[in-house]
């Protein structure tokens, strides 16, 4: 029994996307040349590796099997030559890293510019997601997480640290006033984040307790499931919201509301797995995070 590279890989491609049609816009291919890679990769096996639905494709109890071998396998050889390309003087290489929207959309993405001008050689790549990818299993090299990781097979590294308060834009305060206390938030729009999905930490909607008393439930204006589309609602005037300082720049039209009173802090981990852990790579960009974190102090 034969079988080549090329349709391995589009078997691991397809089993990632569910879908032939999915699969074949990843390789650049048809949906009906993904099809019959597929077919032909069954025949030389002699076996069913996806339940064929309308909604897509199922792994069979045999194609997981193959699964999980091919992407153990493509990973291993992910790994060797990434570790290949660093016997050279420069890194270079692929590095692919993840975090939150709003971290990577306001304090990251403005400071990666730098960084590649001074390694242009890394092939950076930079996942943007509220949900939580697997970096033990390689989904990403690196992941920038504001809550501690959960696997024991990771490294991690405290980044800084992340305080919030209440900020409202120069409009919306003109026209309804600026809380003085606490319980004046009563009397105003707050945006918070969505029901339909768990908060990024626990303590994300803490405005809408903050100052109440008993029996006084505040009702939020808007509900966003995202930290970076609070941070637009409220930047349009559309109420106040507690947010993170770091998503403020100076230029911006918004006002700190309440100064005095300090919201929860978080901490933001640099974590990867530890089977990188003398990757150049990984190397040079922690320590170049960590200058922009000081830097970001003065």
């Amino acid at each position: 029994m034969k079988t080549d590279w090329d349709r391995l890989r589009i078997f691991h491609d397809v089993a990632e996307a569910g879908s032939f049609t999915h699969a074949g816009a990843t390789l650049n291919l048809s949906q009906s040349a993904v099809s019959r890679q597929i077919s032909s990769l069954e025949e030389s096996l002699n076996v069913t590796l996806f339940h064929r639905h309308a909604r897509g494709l199922m792994l069979t109890e045999q194609g997981e099997l193959l699964y999980a071998t091919v992407k153990n396998v493509f990973n291993e050889l992910a790994l060797v030559e990434a570790e290949l390309s660093e016997t050279r003087d420069r890194p270079s290489g692929p590095l692919k890293v993840t975090t939150t929207v709003s971290f990577g959309s306001t304090w990251l993405t403005p400071r990666i510019k730098e960084f590649i001008e001074l390694y242009p050689e890394i092939d950076f790549s930079l996942i943007l997601t509220d949900t939580e990818l697997d970096v033990s299993m390689r989904k990403a090299d690196i992941g920038i997480r504001l809550t501690p990781p959960r696997q024991s097979d990771l490294i991690q590294r405290q980044l800084l640290t992340l305080t919030m308060h209440i900020y409202g834009s120069e409009e919306y305060l003109a026209l309804h006033g600026t809380p003085k206390t606490p319980e004046d938030l009563n009397d105003h729009r707050l945006i918070v984040y969505g029901d339909d999905l768990p908060p990024p930490t626990p303590t994300t909607n803490w405005l809408l307790d903050l100052g109440t008393i008993e029996g006084v439930v505040r009702r939020p204006a808007l509900r966003v499931n995202n930290v970076y589309g609070i941070y637009r609602a409220v930047r349009s005037g559309l109420g106040l919201a507690g947010l993170p300082d770091y998503m403020i720049p100076e230029d911006v039209n918004l006002v700190k509301v309440l100064p005095d009173i300090d919201g929860p802090t978080l901490q933001a981990y640099f974590v990867y797995p530890e089977e990188l852990r003398h990757s150049k790579r990984i190397g040079i960009f922690r320590d170049f995070l960590l200058k922009k974190v000081e830097e970001s102090k003065r």
